[in-house]
């Protein structure tokens, strides 16, 4: 097999005995990198720091990625936490977030789903200057309507 070591340089063409001999030496593990190569290729590397390497790159690529926000309501909600839940959506909007505006009924309010439409589709309006709607208000269980907003 050919054997790279830990710094990228060629060891050259041993045996697998000889190279788990000097992984062994030097502390590290011996990776397999191409089997199907003529000869296979494996290198020397601690392959614990390499998978913890490769988890903190990937964790760190989805970071930046939108998430998704959750802002319930109810269809009795006051003015003045109306306009909080606005302010607050208005903040996830502007850092690139998309928001799920969930309004939730309770007990005979189920009756009444105009009444919770129009309080959604308030909501939609009030923040049409940095949102618009992605998925209109809809049923999505017995007791709960949604809808989806994105920033423009």
């Amino acid at each position: 097999m050919r054997l790279i070591d830990e710094n990228g340089e060629q060891l050259g063409i041993m045996d697998q005995i000889e190279a788990k001999n000097l992984a062994d030496e030097r502390g590290l593990d011996l990776v397999e990198l191409a089997a199907t190569a003529k000869p296979p290729t494996c290198k020397l590397m601690d392959y614990g720091k390499f998978k913890y390497e490769q988890k903190k790159k990937s964790h760190g690529q989805r970071k930046g990625a939108p998430r998704r926000k959750e802002i319930k309501l109810r269809p009795k909600t006051e003015e003045h936490d109306f306009t909080v839940k606005l302010d607050q959506a208005r903040r996830f909007l502007t850092k690139g977030h998309k928001v799920l505006v969930t309004l939730v009924f309770r007990g005979r309010e189920t009756v009444h789903l105009d009444l919770g439409k129009g309080v959604l589709v308030r909501f939609a309006k009030a923040l049409e200057d940095v949102a618009k709607v992605e998925k209109e208000p809809s049923r999505e269980a017995r007791n709960k309507m949604g809808m989806i907003l994105t920033g423009k």
